[in-house]
């Protein structure tokens, strides 16, 4: 759950790094906390909760998102390849999936370095 909060607190950040573990503990919980707001809206007959959610977590996600694509040597423009439908979503996993490049890169120290593993970055 630290990851979640932790991207939250890092709202709309677009520098530095995020691990990999990181990025798909933020990915899981978001679609568990989606799947939940879906719920309440079929169970209280709207359509407006799971839209919001989506809506409240974009720059979160797209956030994380760009520091992950940083963590593995490459730009957040990146990010417009989803615009390809099917293959750029596809690619983006693919790049999400990578390991972290090893040691520092233009966009800063390597988070894994010097953090006690089970511990989530701050």
């Amino acid at each position: 759950m630290n990851y979640y909060t932790g991207a939250w607190k890092k709202y709309v950040t677009f520098s530095g790094r995020a691990r990999r573990k990181e990025y798909w503990m933020f990915v899981l919980i978001n679609l568990i906390a989606a799947i939940i707001a879906s719920i309440i809206d079929n169970i209280l007959g709207t359509s407006f909760i799971s839209p919001l959610y989506g809506l409240a977590v974009l720059l979160p996600s797209l956030a994380i998102l760009s520091r992950r694509l940083h963590d593995t040597d490459r730009s957040a423009w990146w990010i417009l390849i989803a615009l390809i439908p099917i293959i750029g979503q596809i690619v983006l996993i693919i790049f999400a999936i990578f390991d972290s490049q090893p040691g520092q890169n233009k966009y800063g120290p390597n988070p894994k370095e010097g953090i006690p593993s089970g511990q989530p970055v701050q």
